[in-house]
């Protein structure tokens, strides 16, 4: 028989280094699963593989901030790497990990094996959780708002977890069947199967209390949200460049985004960070002024610069290694961006433009000028109408309004509606955490549009899409422009039809599994039960016999008996 078990005796190694191939690991009828430290074992590691999970699925939504994640680290260690890659891989392969064993156990558990964990494994999964915890605790100390990034992808991927969910519940059936009635104790018994209905329940249940913004009606599905390239197309060219901005335009952006600052010598350029250490080469060029506010040097230091190298070398998202020869070129050479080309160029191209503007620090000439000066570059220094350029600088908004009425107004802030409308408020620009269908359709009905930043993964774009948000910052237009329709888009009729048909299937198999569990264990207490009869029936005719082999003494041989046998004659 043990010949006939190698698929036992594989799984009793790789989850326990137990290789020998011996029966006796199997539980008897009426016996628990495994030891008390073994079952504490299997709970740790159960606890591992949610936390693992939770973890994993928490970081891959979080994809579309991985570049502020890698410049954040880069602010504070002073060199760029893509530790959010690095995450992902390091979570990925101890999920993959943990999976195995729990698949492993599960198999064990559903051949009647007892567990036993090795305690290498014990380690792994030990190292495993605080991995998964740790990590979830710095993750939620500094980057908070992502927990918001989470509960947002439930919006759309619920139903599918859903159905996920329940047929993992249900393929768990086997083994809960299978020891329900093996377990001789009523009170472990009832325990283990409300417990399973219990939670198998509570799923069934889920969509009930289900939003999803992509649960639409046919045809109340509006256009597409307009995209805004962020700070150009920085997936395709260095950020905030010239060419970065040609590159969004011809990726289909409606609009380009991008942050201001002043020169020491009143030159508006483009610039996110508040120093030139990230983008430029100001190391080498000026290496006794890499931490100097970069509004503190002039336009013709500035010009000295180079603001393409950088890209190239970094690959912050990495699709530099995608670009042509001749992009690489052009991605090379690119200087930092004054704004008066940056208004001719989205003139040229009639685009709308956003911009922060930043104020200059403390001792800067323009310290209390700078939004004057900004204005007359778009007024007099450009060829971009005043229409064309949404404002969100929020200072001396009603100063900016008498000296530009044309201007379009936006606020950074979610305002009162009276409030917004008393500053002539046109357009909402919002962290793409506060997307809110409610929200949208509040604004939208008294003509405030809302846009979002910065979305730049298709889930995300398509839960706005679905929110009705009339447009999106974004990192990759390139990537969003190409999309037809939301995903996950269905109509109410066809999530009914997925929730009710998986909750039928899994009931159905529910109901198979358990009667077949029970018409084994009766099989084969009806076959023992013969058995013993037999053997008891058996012995019973036996006659004793002694060690010589003759009857024992006292005890009447059948020999004894004398059977008269007729004669034929």
């Amino acid at each position: 028989m043990t010949s006939a078990r190698p698929l036992a005796s594989c799984l009793r190694g790789l989850y326990g280094c137990r290789w020998s191939r011996d029966e006796r690991s199997r539980g008897r009828p009426g016996d628990c699963c495994c030891s008390k430290l073994e079952g504490v074992s299997f709970a740790l590691l159960a606890a591992t593989f949610c936390s693992t999970l939770v973890f994993l699925y928490f970081w891959g939504q979080a994809r579309n901030d991985y570049n502020d994640f890698d410049w954040f680290n880069f602010g504070n260690l002073g060199f760029w790497f893509p530790w959010s890659v690095v995450l992902l891989v390091v979570a990925a392969g101890f999920f993959t990990y943990v999976t195995v064993l729990m698949l492993l156990a599960v198999c064990l558990l559903s051949d009647g094996q007892k567990l036993h964990l090795h305690w290498s494994h014990k380690f792994g999964v030990l190292l495993t959780l605080t991995f998964s915890v740790v990590s979830l605790a710095v993750l939620s100390d500094l980057w908070r708002k992502e927990w918001t990034t989470l509960l947002l992808s439930f919006q759309v991927t619920a139903p599918y977890l859903h159905v996920g969910g329940v047929l993992l519940m249900t393929a768990l059936s086997w083994p809960i069947a299978l020891h329900f009635f093996r377990m001789s104790s009523r009170g472990r018994r009832g325990l283990i199967l409300g417990l399973y209905l219990s939670t198998l329940s509570a799923l069934y249940l889920v969509p009930l209390g289900l939003y999803s913004p992509c649960i639409k009606e046919d045809g109340t599905l509006g256009p597409a949200p307009a995209l805004i390239g962020h700070r150009g197309a920085p997936m395709l060219a260095p950020e905030n460049t010239l060419m970065a901005f040609e590159k969004a335009v011809e990726a289909g952006s409606g609009g380009l985004e991008t942050d201001v600052t002043i020169s020491l010598d009143g030159v508006p350029f483009l610039m996110h960070d508040q120093t030139l250490r990230r983008t430029t080469n100001v190391q080498q060029v000026f290496p006794n002024r890499t931490d100097s506010p970069a509004a503190m040097f002039t336009w013709t230091e500035l010009e000295e610069l180079n603001a393409g190298a950088w890209f190239l070398s970094n690959n912050p998202f990495g699709t530099a290694g995608s670009l042509a020869a001749d992009d690489r070129l052009q991605a090379e050479k690119q200087t930092v961006c004054s704004l008066q080309a940056f208004l001719h160029l989205a003139a040229r191209r009639d685009k709308q433009v956003i911009f922060d503007l930043y104020r200059p620090p403390r001792g800067h000439p323009y310290r209390d000028t700078w939004i004057q000066r900004t204005l007359e570059v778009i007024q007099n220094e450009s060829s971009i109408h005043s229409s064309q350029v949404l404002w969100l600088p929020s200072e001396l908004r009603a100063l900016v309004q008498d000296l530009d009425p044309e201007l379009q107004q936006v606020s950074g802030s979610r305002l009162p509606l009276e409030e917004l409308q008393s500053q002539r408020i046109v357009t909402l620009n919002l962290h793409y955490s506060s997307m809110s269908t409610e929200l949208t359709s509040a604004y939208a009905a008294v003509n405030i549009s809302t846009n979002l930043y910065v979305v730049s993964q298709p889930w995300l774009f398509s839960l706005a899409w679905c929110c009705g948000v009339q447009s999106v910052t974004s990192n990759a237009p390139q990537l969003l422009s190409g999309m037809s329709s939301p995903l996950f888009l269905m109509s109410p009729d066809q999530f009914n039809v997925m929730w009710v048909l998986t909750d039928l299937v899994s009931l159905v198999l529910l109901f198979i599994i358990f009667i077949f569990h029970w018409w084994r264990k009766r099989t084969s207490f009806c076959s023992s039960s013969k058995l013993r009869l037999d053997d008891e029936f058996t012995t019973e005719l036996r006659p004793p016999v002694s060690c010589s082999g003759f009857p024992c003494s006292g005890v009447p041989s059948l020999s004894r008996f004398s059977v008269p046998v007729r004669s034929s004659h």
